[in-house]
């Protein structure tokens, strides 16, 4: 079986992992508060998450894994790329120099 890498637009944004959740649990038969009650969190925290105003800490990255049964990991992974690229866009380095290890 071959593999390819994925390429990515480095230009563009990576997805916030609460929009992945918002499109996931459309298909799924629960309100946001028994999903909110299952994943013991608020509502108010769910709804700051799939509005994309909150990020998915860890301990809520464990708790939607647990809950769609795709680990944690993805979760978490998602919110560090989000974050990662927003402070690449925002943070100026071009004054720090980098130093050689010999």
């Amino acid at each position: 079986m071959r593999e390819f890498a994925a390429i990515r637009n480095r230009n563009r944004c990576p997805s916030h992992p609460g929009a992945l959740l918002r499109d996931t649990l459309e298909n799924v038969d629960l309100t946001k508060l028994e999903i909110a009650r299952r994943l013991h969190i608020s509502r108010q925290q769910l709804h700051d998450i799939m509005t994309e105003k909150k990020p998915v800490s860890p301990a809520v990255a464990v708790k939607i894994g647990a809950l769609l049964g795709n680990g944690g990991g993805l979760w978490l992974r998602m919110q560090a790329a989000y974050d990662l690229w927003h402070a690449e866009q925002e943070i100026d380095t071009s004054e720090i120099e980098p130093v050689v290890a010999e």
